[in-house]
């Protein structure tokens, strides 16, 4: 009988509750933790490929280990993630051909949309698991910690009746580095700069 590949509870299931419910979190702040490395990284000037800190060291970000530079990027968390989708879907859907490359949004927003049939079928979601926390922790020393907060923008602004006028008002947040917020409330997409721009516009007066 299978159980968790972390902890070893949870008879039935790959990965018990408690860790499902990290990695599910995980995968939700994984692109917008790398896009926050992105900003405190950039390439140094002595030799290709070397990258230094941008930002100081004020504040809960932690010194930084340069051996440990060259693995948090964001091609690498890309590649990683995308393997771990091509075998899952491999695994679910064996006479599908692998995905096309879509991004490390994309792959992680897949695999959370898949996490209910991982935990209860797939053997590797324990070592899915732990790969996802071995991603996340270097990155975590870049940025520090706690994890990034969401950032209150305000009110959806998309019009959800256009007869009575009628707007969404749904409170629309996102992570440092997210350029794409779909809202709770009526499902439309904030990704372009007219998007934030109207956003902005249209917030009722305080």
């Amino acid at each position: 009988m299978n159980d968790c590949g972390l902890c070893g509870d949870e008879p039935g299931r790959y990965l018990c509750e408690q860790h499902t419910v990290r990695l599910a979190k995980q995968l939700d702040e994984l692109p917008a933790l790398y896009a926050e490395v992105g900003e405190c990284l950039v390439p140094r000037q002595a030799s290709w490929g070397e990258i230094i800190a941008t930002k100081g060291a004020a504040g809960p970000r932690s010194p930084l280990d340069e051996d440990l530079l060259d693995t948090i990027t964001w091609n690498r968390a890309a590649e990683v993630m995308h393997l771990w989708r091509v075998d899952v879907q491999r695994e679910r859907w064996p006479l599908h051909g692998a995905p096309a490359p879509a991004g490390l949004a994309a792959d992680c927003r897949w695999l959370a949309m898949e996490l209910e049939w991982i935990v209860a079928h797939y053997a590797a979601a324990g070592e899915l698991a732990r790969e996802v926390r071995e991603l996340e922790g270097p990155a975590r020393r870049v940025v520090g910690d706690p994890a990034p907060r969401p950032q209150q923008l305000g009110t959806c602004v998309a019009v959800t009746d256009p007869r009575a006028g009628t707007v969404c008002g749904t409170e629309i947040r996102r992570l440092p580095g997210q350029t794409r917020v779909r809202c709770r409330g009526c499902g439309y997409v904030y990704a372009t700069a007219l998007d934030w721009a109207r956003l902005q516009h249209f917030q009722p007066a305080v």
